[in-house]
């Protein structure tokens, strides 16, 4: 059903009015997913002609793209996507700062604690002295990460399990704000055996201070990087400190395709959105800002890897975890994380003038107003 952006507009504005809760008929959920398409082949049309312009542009085993050095590309993401999936490590339930991207916006000072002296591996709680026996049943991931939120409100913690997982030859990264870093925990990260350090640079619009822990990272860390959400305040931001932030060393920049749930959503109402193969729902900016900085690269020849961490990145990640779980043909963990579906943030783009289907039609017989109850 290649439904018309006018059509779509007038069904969503109902379904936008309807009461929480309420159902939809099969065939008033036909047309949702009609409008979800139409806005996706139009998005994703648009990507096709600007992924065209980019030189260079490489692929990682059909999952990924990337520009610049095959060596830089963060071997964390190689994990993710082509090892036996990424094992996510989680310990510390505070941050020190609020981002209007983060997927827990409004929420850090209710975080549940993970346990004292605990950390939650797989969903399990263990202690440090539990990893040993963990490493001696299963098989060792290919890859670790250590996120949930900021791990430097208590780094100190981190040292021994981070030794106990490179000593097993594990591979491991860990995400921070860079705020609160000094040389002395860096260096200690990098004795402990941290493979990868990445900074979310856009948390702090590219302070200098965290630009500065990120050229101490690399005296000694192998691989230190930016992830980063592709939002127009980092763009903007990294504009103005482009030249001393690949002054510092670092290896890659992996940009992160913003999706959005309840908790964030709010910061960006009125933008225009899509949703993602049904799944993740995201501005339909954020992805092509990683497609300028892409391009941006390959013509300044930036000494870094450009790393195009979008949803359809996600989207194989999912597949590939999954695969190596033992699952179903197809089977993965994707989906869309809002329990309603808000109906009402899908209204900027449809009233969007400048914002087109590829193609259009009038809906058939049956999926007229007239024809079935509102």
């Amino acid at each position: 059903m290649k439904i018309s952006k006018k059509d779509a507009l007038m069904w969503f504005e109902f379904f936008s009015q309807l009461p929480e809760g309420e159902q939809l008929s099969v065939r008033q959920q036909e047309i949702v997913y009609a409008v979800f398409a139409q806005i996706e082949d139009a998005v994703d049309a648009r990507r096709e002609k600007l992924m065209a312009e980019i030189p260079g542009l490489k692929v990682l085993g059909g999952r990924t793209r990337y520009v610049g050095s095959d060596e830089h590309f963060p071997r964390g993401c190689k994990s993710c996507l082509l090892g036996n999936g990424l094992t996510a490590i989680r310990k510390t339930n505070k941050c020190n700062i609020q981002c209007k991207f983060c997927y827990n916006y409004g929420e850090l000072d209710c975080i549940p604690p993970i346990g004292e002296g605990m950390w939650e591996i797989g969903g399990t709680k263990f202690y440090e002295r539990d990893i040993d026996t963990l490493l001696s049943i299963y098989p060792k991931p290919t890859g670790i990460s250590y996120v949930y939120l900021e791990p430097f409100m208590e780094i100190e913690k981190y040292y021994g399990v981070i030794a106990k997982f490179h000593a097993a030859g594990v591979h491991q990264h860990m995400y921070t704000n860079g705020t609160l870093c000094t040389e002395e925990q860096l260096k200690a990260l990098g004795e402990a055996g941290l493979d990868e350090l990445r900074f979310n640079l856009g948390a702090t619009n590219c302070a200098d201070k965290v630009i500065e822990n990120m050229r101490l990272a690399k005296k000694y860390i192998a691989q230190v990087g930016i992830e980063t959400p592709a939002t127009p305040e980092y763009w903007e931001s990294f504009q103005q400190k482009k030249e001393a932030i690949l002054a510092t060393g670092i290896d890659f920049m992996n940009c992160a395709e913003l999706h959005l749930n309840e908790n964030n959503i709010g910061n960006y109402w009125g933008e225009n959105f899509y949703l993602c193969r049904q799944g993740y729902l995201s501005p339909v900016w954020s992805r092509e800002i990683t497609f300028q900085l892409m391009k941006q690269a390959v013509e300044e020849n930036w000494p870094i890897t450009v790393h195009d961490c979008s949803n359809h990145t996600k989207f194989a990640r999912d597949l590939n975890l999954k695969m190596h779980e033992g699952g179903w043909f197809g089977q993965s963990a994707w989906g869309c994380e809002f329990a309603e579906m808000p109906y009402e943030a899908f209204l900027p783009i449809l009233a969007d003038e400048e914002f087109q289907f590829l193609e259009e039609e009038e809906l058939p017989e049956g999926y007229r107003p007239g024809d079935m109850l509102w």
